[in-house]
């Protein structure tokens, strides 16, 4: 992944060497960002937590991923706006956070290597109440495997849903993987991302107005164990 165009506040530029261009030789330039993504909110609808977060984080680097053509094109103006900002106007120049539309469940080990992530958000996904869509959910046997793959050891999976069947689902996938353990209701609380994902998500307002419940769950991966 090219990272320079998402966030060009942390983008340098770089020779690459000679390049051949007819007959004069030239020096090709291209610019590399000094800064790894390491926090991804995976469906991230309109932003809430992107932009909640990236104050609190002002040194890493953030992305959204969403698979609406629409909502991604929203996020990212709003982002672009939020950065042409007056200094005076804003604490904050929102320079590393950036969205980007893309079909997680298909090409999430495209975008990170492996162990890249620290923190990856699982916020209201879509339930797929059908059994026969279940397939859908973004938490499964085969998606918990690639999430322990861009996760590095000590990462968390963040997750919280309104609807208590989808989160008996995750947390059983998630559990039951041995990449992945259940974090403690004590460290739970004291998750200042916890009380970001609860309040600032979009979703998560909607679900405080309408008075409903918000069940949240914290894996941590795990280290691999040694080879014998």
């Amino acid at each position: 992944m090219d990272w320079s165009q998402h966030y060009p506040a942390f983008a340098t530029q770089t020779d690459s060497g000679p390049e051949q261009n007819g007959s004069a030789t030239a020096t090709a330039a291209s610019k590399t960002v000094t800064a790894d993504v390491t926090i991804a909110d995976i469906g991230c609808g309109y932003g809430g937590l992107l932009f909640a977060l990236a104050p609190k984080h002002p040194s890493t680097l953030l992305l959204g991923l969403e698979i609406r053509s629409s909502v991604t094109t929203f996020v990212h103006e709003k982002i672009l706006a939020l950065r042409s900002q007056p200094p005076t106007l804003s604490d904050h120049n929102y320079t590393n956070i950036s969205v980007l539309r893309a079909n997680t469940m298909k090409f999430l080990p495209n975008l990170f290597s492996a162990g890249q992530l620290h923190k990856i958000f699982l916020c209201f996904p879509d339930p797929h109440f059908k059994a026969r869509k279940h397939k859908a959910r973004i938490v499964s046997p085969t998606l918990c495997s690639e999430y322990a793959y861009v996760l590095a050891p000590g990462g968390k999976v963040y997750t919280i849903t309104d609807v208590e069947d989808l989160h008996l689902w995750m947390v059983e996938h998630l559990s039951g993987h041995a990449s992945f353990a259940r974090v403690g209701l004590e460290e739970v609380e004291g998750d200042e991302c916890v009380g970001v994902m609860r309040r600032e998500t979009e979703e998560g307002k909607k679900v405080e107005r309408n008075g409903g419940r918000k069940f949240v769950a914290v894996f941590r991966r795990l280290e691999d164990p040694p080879w014998p």
